[in-house]
């Protein structure tokens, strides 16, 4: 298990603090793709807007918000503590005014049980499923272009779980405690296979105040569809993609937005 934490150099010139440099050099090249829609996410924000990161890791897409979009402010929550200890310090080195919240979120408050993957710490999670994101990665890397030998070399060992509890609050009891009567330009959720708990936890209330909605969506049971048809109750336009490297799993990105007066 990884104890320490360390550092990236990044190809802008500033350095991260991390627990894997090649974990995160990834996560940094997937943030910062025009392919996805992270980055188109970032284009209907305002100065003054809250962006709420929910399964935030080391905080690099948080990053990328306030380096694309000016006077926004980036709420974080990541639940592991080490995880959380790298994004304090990202957020307090490259996100201006950023909130951190060691918490993890879902449709009820309490605590549950909690993977973390040391080595693969953005495949953590409340439902972690070794079995499955073992199969993912090598269906990932295989679509890559990375033949079985290396596959087999990266995945060995890649997802060896640590059992944790964690606390657990829902976007709306965010919303009360930290920014009452303020726009939500974008709600983020990243949180491998808790994506409909999180958007459980919004009251009906909280929902107009929510002007777009990004997130990560594992197609289980007919949960994309069940994501959308939530989305368009709440009366936002939805639109999902799959990144080609991802063809043959169950993740898909949902991008879903609601239009906003002047």
């Amino acid at each position: 298990m990884l104890t320490t934490l360390q550092q990236l150099r990044l190809d802008d010139a500033r350095t991260v603090t991390c627990t894997s440099p090649a974990e995160a050099r990834m996560l940094w090249g997937e943030t910062t793709s025009t392919r996805g829609f992270y980055r188109r996410a970032t284009e209907g924000l305002r100065p003054g807007d809250i962006v709420l990161d929910i399964g935030a890791n080391i905080g690099l897409t948080a990053m990328m918000f306030a380096d694309t979009s000016p006077g926004i402010q980036v709420i974080a929550a990541e639940p592991v503590p080490m995880t959380f200890r790298c994004l304090e310090r990202n957020i307090a080195a490259y996100v201006p005014d950023g909130i951190c919240l060691q918490i993890a979120v879902g449709a009820t408050p309490g605590t549950m049980p909690f993977t973390w993957y040391p080595r693969a710490t953005a495949n953590s999670g409340l439902f972690a499923d070794r079995e499955a994101d073992d199969e993912a990665t090598r269906i990932y890397l295989r679509n890559c272009g990375l033949d079985d030998k290396a596959i087999a070399l990266i995945t060995t060992g890649l997802h060896d779980g640590v059992p944790l509890e964690v606390d657990v609050t829902t976007v709306s009891a965010i919303l009360d405690e930290h920014c009452r009567d303020r726009e939500i330009g974008l709600l983020k959720v990243d949180v491998e296979r808790a994506e409909l708990e999180v958007l459980h936890g919004i009251a009906d209330a909280d929902w107009p105040r929510i002007h777009a909605v990004v997130a990560e969506v594992h197609d289980l049971d007919g949960r994309l569809q069940e994501v959308r048809e939530l989305l368009d109750r709440h009366g936002m336009s939805a639109q999902t993609q799959q990144d080609p490297r991802l063809i043959g799993t169950e993740i898909h990105e949902v991008f879903a937005t609601r239009p906003r007066g002047d």
